[in-house]
């Protein structure tokens, strides 16, 4: 008797979308009938309001159906849809789908299409194999390639990764650390977490060849205290990698080793800044360090330490396996490479894409994500999280890029993207800004633990029509005191969406205009 293959998600994304409930019909409606399936637990690919998507692996390819909901199970198998047959709920070869054709998925390559704990899936998808050749280059050139390759920080920053690895490499000491945040905490963010639930072995390969270029011998993934199922996945995986030789003494027959934990952060938004983060992973409360030293100095008890994002580490691989000129060659000017984008809010088609530097905000607002989920018009997005600017209509058409955002008072950050209609009243969104400023502040230096309360206030003066020309100058000069007197991005670039927002959409202050 044949046997169907059949795939069914299983990361968190999907499982909020029903995807066990799917699962368990499946199942049992394949019991009923006698006929002989295989379910394969793989990770979402990311099409969101298609989940729960079951492929079927027929000759032809993968065949999707989506949303399947559990009712929906009955009439597929009534219209054999394990052999790839049609149904109302098709959705064509999967590899096909517009979403996913018309994408560059190099980080994200596995994503989606192996079983995330399978080591066998890995290997067989060219896994490991950035680490067999970094095994045979030295130290300096692991880096080189790390440096000609363009790759720069995904966590906010966009400090060149090759650059931060040279810091390390060259540091003289005994021990050394490798440290990945995953501590994700950006409003509309989850490609960290896409990464760690669906493909874990992409990022324990990044972290273990960090550490071989640098000299370190221990790493730490210090995780999102929210990410239970990222928790569950990446210890399971880190067991299955020790036991097959990737990690502990000697991988992989070599005389590297390498050693790699989970750490629960500590649930605060501070602790995703590297400094805080290193205070915590110490078992200390998370307040920001003062610079210099810089953690590549003396970072994790002191000693020398790479802090990079998941995405960052989780692109290492694809980097020493295909060459850095291949990752360059994607991108444009010195945004190199691929960033994953995160479409969330009010869009018809939210999700994950990993495109190549250089797409527009409307192509992804409306290639992509299909314009508004209400139908009406975008009034703005707000890019890189709640410290990002909110940016109107009128600069969609700017390329996703380090350097354009940075033109127009903007950051790419971690590549999240939230849009809003014009049914939102961006004064409100404004003052949230500073309010969230304010609670998640380590409190440690005056404008960002003072400043984000006092910006509240001067919204709501404005609001009130109280000495509104006044209190705008007074505003600005508050953005102005934090911009550059805060010791780290949260009081930073908290008047970033704050004073977008009173630029570019000032009646909803009660204001006529301001000055950009």
């Amino acid at each position: 008797m044949t046997t169907h293959k059949i795939y069914i998600p299983r990361d968190s994304s999907a499982l909020s979308l029903g995807a066990e409930e799917v699962f368990k019909a499946i199942k049992v409606e394949a019991s009923n009938r006698k006929i002989e399936i295989e379910i394969i637990r793989n990770g979402s690919r990311g099409l969101f309001w298609l989940e729960t998507m079951v492929e079927v692996e027929t000759a032809k390819g993968r065949v999707a159906y989506g949303p399947v909901n559990p009712s929906d199970v009955p009439s597929m198998f009534d219209e054999e849809f394990f052999l790839g047959k049609d149904h109302s709920l098709s959705l064509g070869i999967t590899s096909e789908i517009e979403w996913l054709k018309n994408q560059e998925r190099l980080t994200y390559a596995r994503v989606g299409i192996t079983d995330p704990v399978s080591l066998v899936d890995y290997e067989a998808h060219d896994g490991f194999k950035g680490l067999r050749k970094a095994l045979k280059l030295t130290n300096q050139e692991i880096v080189d390639e790390v440096t000609d390759s363009g790759l720069r920080g995904r966590g906010g920053a966009a400090f060149p990764t090759g650059i931060k690895w040279q810091t390390v490499l060259n540091a003289p000491s005994e021990k050394k650390y490798i440290v990945c945040n995953a501590d994700e905490g950006d409003s509309g963010t989850f490609s960290d977490r896409m990464i760690m639930e669906n493909d874990p072995f992409v990022l324990i390969e990044g972290m273990i060849i960090a550490g071989l270029a640098v000299g370190a011998d221990q790493g730490y993934i210090y995780l999102r205290s929210e990410y239970p199922h990222a928790q569950a996945i990446l210890n399971e995986a880190i067991s299955i990698a020790e036991k097959n030789g990737f990690l502990g003494k000697n991988i992989l027959d070599s005389e590297f080793s390498f050693k790699l934990e989970v750490t629960r952060a500590a649930g605060a938004y501070i602790c995703g800044e590297e400094t805080s983060l290193l205070e915590s992973l110490e078992g200390k409360r998370g307040l920001v360090r003062y610079k210099p030293p810089l953690p590549a100095i003396e970072g994790l008890y002191g000693k020398p330490t790479v802090v990079n994002n998941v995405i960052s580490l989780a692109t290492i691989p694809i980097i020493l396996d295909k060459g850095s000129k291949f990752y360059a060659d994607f991108g444009m000017g010195r945004s190199k490479g691929t960033l994953p984008i995160q479409l969330a809010g009010n869009l018809k088609q939210t999700g994950l894409i990993e495109k190549a530097f250089g797409i527009t905000l409307r192509e992804l607002l409306y290639d992509f994500g299909g314009g508004s989920a209400t139908g009406k018009n975008i009034k703005a997005v707000q890019v890189g999280g709640p410290l990002g600017a909110f940016l109107p209509e009128h600069q969609f058409d700017t390329p996703l890029d380090y350097e354009k955002f940075s033109e127009i008072n903007a950051v790419v950050g971690h590549g999240g993207i939230v849009a809003f209609d014009d049914s939102i009243d961006m004064s409100k969104l404004a003052r949230y800004s500073f309010e969230f400023c304010a609670i998640e502040s380590c409190g440690k230096c005056t404008p960002c633990r003072i400043g984000s309360t006092r910006g509240m206030e001067v919204i709501d003066k404005i609001k009130d029509g109280i000495d509104q020309e006044k209190n705008v100058e007074v505003l600005k000069d508050l953005g102005e005191t934090m911009v550059h007197g805060s010791l780290c991005a949260m009081g930073g670039m908290t008047p970033f969406p704050v004073i977008s927002a009173l630029n570019f959409f000032p009646k909803d202050f009660g204001l006529e205009k301001t000055e950009t």
